[in-house]
C-alpha cells in the first residue's frame, strides 16, 4: 500500500510580536497537511520580557530564534528581517510550502510573492488580521478558532452522593453525537457553528458559486474536491475557522448541500435549494 503522508519541506516563518506562542501546537499539526516543517524560526526582540513564552518553544519545538533589535521606534525591523529570510528559502529551490504565522497586514505582499512561484502560504492569525493578508494566502487559519477546536472542555465532576445516578441517567439518551458534541468547547457547539456557517452569506455564495461551476453528473452531484479546488481559487477560507476540521464536515452542516460517500472514499456534494 502506498504511503500518502507527506513529504514536502516546509518553512515556518512566526513574527513573535503579532503572534501567540500558545497556538504552536495546533498550527504545526496543521502544516503537518504539507510536509514536514524542518524550517522552523521564530523572530523578534529577545530583550523584551513579553517574548517569555516564545522563547520557552524554541527549546520545546526546535524553533530557531532570530534576534532583532527595534532600532527606530515605531518601525518593527522584524518584518523586514522575516521578508528577506523568506526569499532566500524560496529562492534556494528547496522549500516547497511556507507557514507564516502573524496578524500584521504588511505580509501580504510576501504572500502574494510565494503564491506566484507556485507554493503554498498557510497565514495563521486572529481574526482582527486585516483581510489583505487574509486574502493573499492559500489557506487563512484563525488561531482562536483552532485552539479551541484542539482544547477539549473539562469533563465536569459530579457530586459524590449522585455520581452514579447521574451516569445512569445520560446514559440511555446519550449516543456517539452526543459524547462528541460535550467534547466540543461551548463555544463551537454544534449549533452554533452551524449558525455560524448558515448566517454568513460570503460563504454561502462562495461555495454555491463554486458548486455551479464544476461539471455535474447525472444526480447533480459535483466531486468535493473539484468544488474545494475553486473555492480555493477564490478565497483562503479555511473550515477549521467554523469549526469544523474538514470542508466536508461544514457542507453537511449547511442546508443547502447534501453530502455523499461514494467508492474508494470519494465524497460528491449536490446543491438542494
Amino acid at each position: 500500500m502506498a504511503d500518502d503522508t507527506p513529504t514536502q519541506n516546509i518553512a515556518l516563518l512566526i513574527d513573535a510580536d503579532n503572534a501567540s506562542w500558545h497556538a504552536i501546537d495546533p498550527v504545526l499539526t496543521v502544516l503537518a497537511e504539507l510536509g514536514t516543517v524542518n524550517v522552523r524560526r521564530v523572530y523578534g526582540n529577545w530583550t523584551k520580557p513579553a517574548l517569555k513564552g516564545w522563547r520557552d518553544m524554541t527549546v520545546k519545538h526546535g524553533i530557531e530564534p532570530q534576534q532583532q533589535f527595534d532600532l527606530t521606534k515605531g518601525k518593527n525591523a522584524t518584518d523586514m528581517k522575516m521578508t528577506i529570510d523568506a526569499m532566500d528559502l524560496l529562492f534556494r529551490g528547496r522549500v516547497e510550502g511556507f507557514g507564516i504565522m502573524s496578524s500584521d497586514s504588511d505580509f501580504m505582499p510576501l504572500a502574494m510573492r510565494i503564491r506566484q512561484d507556485g507554493l503554498p502560504v498557510y497565514g495563521f492569525g486572529e481574526s482582527r488580521t486585516p483581510e489583505a493578508f487574509k486574502r493573499a494566502c492559500t489557506r487563512f487559519i484563525d488561531v482562536a478558532a483552532l485552539m479551541a477546536e484542539e482544547s477539549p472542555a473539562p469533563s465536569p465532576t459530579p457530586a459524590r452522593g449522585r455520581a452514579r445516578a447521574d451516569t445512569q441517567a445520560a446514559s440511555p439518551s446519550e449516543g456517539p453525537e452526543s459524547s462528541i458534541e460535550q467534547a466540543l468547547p461551548p463555544a463551537i457547539g454544534r449549533r452554533q457553528r452551524q449558525e455560524q456557517v448558515t448566517e454568513d452569506p460570503e460563504l454561502l455564495k462562495l461555495l454555491i458559486d463554486a458548486y455551479d461551476a464544476v461539471k455535474r453528473d447525472e444526480r447533480g452531484y459535483v466531486n468535493l474536491s473539484a468544488m474545494a479546488q475553486l473555492a480555493g481559487n477564490r478565497s483562503s477560507f479555511d473550515a477549521r475557522n467554523y469549526g469544523y476540521r474538514r470542508l466536508s464536515d461544514l457542507i453537511e452542516a449547511v442546508p443547502n448541500f447534501q453530502v455523499e460517500r461514494r467508492e474508494g472514499g470519494r465524497l460528491y456534494v449536490r446543491r438542494l435549494r
